[in-house]
């Protein structure tokens, strides 16, 4: 037989490429959310929250973010018997994440053990997770969520609220497990986010329970263990608490239809769900659902905020990492001045999204005063309007940074682009959140008044600034739907620039200041004006 030769070609090294971002700290890496966690009294937590950096930095935890995004929940609706289950099969990788997020307190810490800064602690927690991998988030912070929720009901409070403050967790359907996590279905088809068109009703059983029927057009994390639902009662508009799994062991009515085919999120199952004579039980007064649920949406609305800063940073960090090892025409990028521009800009918008997010969570601490209160009101909603818009471009642009690389899969910030959209949609989009501000400022005079109070402590400084406060001042008083959008985005910015003078170094504030409220400010990330110390701001990168 004819012999043939093989010639092998040992493999061209690999060159001018940056090193796998593994092994890190990623809480010890983040000098801005270290210094908003001891700022707001949240010093106590800093070991906690180092292991938690060690976690996620690890590249066995990188290994099961990407895992569990590429290896997608998958419906199944029938066992091979052909009984109806409606069970939702996650990747092993997804369940060890989100295990490792409810051991850390992620979801319910705050609520658990309440002081000084639990909130804080309990963010930076939940932030840390979500920079690596988001979609776990979702159930995580519904669970944190409705804990207040349920306080309208002392009995059902009794019985669900000690489930969700565990740090166990159990991914399966099953009766008299210790430990709980909270999902919940308000919108349908015909409303979106206008609940109070929703169809779906229920009927009193007789027995102290109700009957639900009807279609829920989003259910997120359709494996939680119970759900907050709205539906339709002769009362008017109610919420209602939907488990899963009965008290008998039997499976409630819960007929998932499909999962949505999501631009993000891929982790996270999201459905439609029916629902036919399902057992709920009527959380707070019948007639008053969007009021029971009031408190839920704030806090999911700040975790939005948290999620978008989360995901600033895990953009920031791969982009700084990223110049810092990669040469082009003789110099590494980041000693390039556009290069250092742009990742300094990205760099001040993930530090202004961090700092309005940690000092929003300090606002949610059970020792809140009347005025925090007040603040956090018209805060919440106004940093949840402009922080989660701003995710999306600011995910493109540090993707840009990588070149091929960041448009590929292989690298995490394609992903994180996909991400960021969701927390701008989630609990209500853009002209949502714009109206419930104006509504509040025409509405709410105190928290106005605390609000302008926590702008005015960094007037005197910055003329740029001092002018951009007195310009809102005056459109608040004029304002309308049609100029909701860009009152709330300085009002927003406004906020960012207040607490990057007080408490960010020099080079950040006036780097801050001049690029998004002077007059050469840019519409692009790295169009900063001439002066600004982009190197200092790399360097805290």
């Amino acid at each position: 037989m004819p012999t043939h030769t093989v010639v092998t070609q040992a493999a061209a090294p690999v060159l001018n490429q940056a090193p796998p971002r593994v092994g890190l700290d990623e809480f010890a890496a983040n000098l801005p959310l270290r210094e908003a966690v001891q700022r707001y009294d949240g010093e106590w937590a800093v070991s906690d929250l180092a292991a938690v950096g060690r976690l996620v930095g690890s590249a066995d935890f990188q290994a099961d973010a990407e895992r569990a995004n590429v290896r997608e929940p998958q419906l199944r609706t029938f066992d091979r018997w052909g009984a109806r289950v409606d069970e939702v099969d996650y990747d092993e990788s997804y369940h060890r994440i989100i295990r490792e997020a409810v051991a850390a307190g992620a979801h319910t810490a705050a609520w658990a053990e309440p002081r000084p800064g639990a909130n804080v602690a309990r963010a930076a927690t939940f932030m840390l997770f979500a920079q690596v991998e988001p979609g776990h988030a979702c159930p995580v912070s519904m669970s944190h969520a409705a804990v207040p929720a349920l306080a309208a009901s002392p009995e059902l409070a009794a019985e669900w609220v000690p489930r969700l403050l565990s740090r166990e967790y159990d991914g399966r359907l099953t009766a008299g497990k210790p430990s709980a996590l909270f999902g919940m279905a308000m919108t349908e088809k015909q409303g979106g986010s206008d609940v109070r068109a929703n169809t779906t009703r229920a009927l009193a059983d007789g027995d102290g329970g109700w009957l639900l029927t009807g279609h829920k057009w989003f259910c997120s994390a359709p494996m939680s263990d119970a759900f907050l639902v709205l539906a339709q009662t002769a009362g008017g508009l109610s919420c209602f608490v939907v488990p899963r799994v009965l008290e008998d062991g039997t499976r409630n009515v819960f007929l998932i239809q499909r999962l949505k085919d999501k631009l993000g999120n891929r982790s996270n199952a999201s459905s439609e769900i029916e629902l036919a004579d399902t057992v709920g039980y009527l959380l707070g007064e019948e007639g008053r659902g969007v009021r029971t649920i009031l408190e839920m949406v704030n806090r999911t609305r700040l975790d939005c905020v948290l999620g978008s800063a989360a995901g600033m940073r895990q953009a920031v960090a791969e982009a700084a990492w990223h110049v810092r090892h990669r040469a082009a025409f003789g110099r590494r990028l980041v000693e390039q001045p556009a290069m250092t521009a742009v990742v300094a800009d990205l760099a001040l918008e993930s530090e202004a999204a961090t700092a309005v997010a940690l000092r929003l969570a300090r606002a949610h601490d059970d020792d809140a005063t009347d005025a925090e209160v007040a603040f956090r009101r018209l805060a919440t909603a106004v940093s949840k309007y402009w922080v989660c818009k701003r995710g999306p471009g600011h995910a493109y642009e540090a993707m840009e940074c990588l070149g091929g690389n960041g448009y590929t899969e292989a690298f995490p910030l394609a992903r994180r682009y996909r991400e960021q959209p969701v927390m701008a949609i989630w609990e209500g989009s853009g002209n949502v959140i714009a109206l419930d501000v104006l509504r509040a400022l025409g509405r709410e005079p105190a928290s106005v008044e605390a609000f302008d109070a926590e702008l005015a402590a960094a007037r005197g400084t910055h003329a740029a600034f001092d002018t951009h406060h007195d310009r809102l001042r005056r459109a608040i008083a004029s304002a309308d739907e049609s100029t909701a959008r860009g009152l709330v985005a300085g009002l927003a910015l406004a906020l960012q620039a207040s607490l990057l003078i007080r408490h960010a170094p020099a080079a950040v504030a006036d780097a801050f200041v001049a690029g998004r409220l002077g007059p050469d400010r840019g519409s692009l990330h790295g169009e900063l004006p001439a002066g600004v110390d982009a190197t200092a701001i790399v360097a805290r990168a």
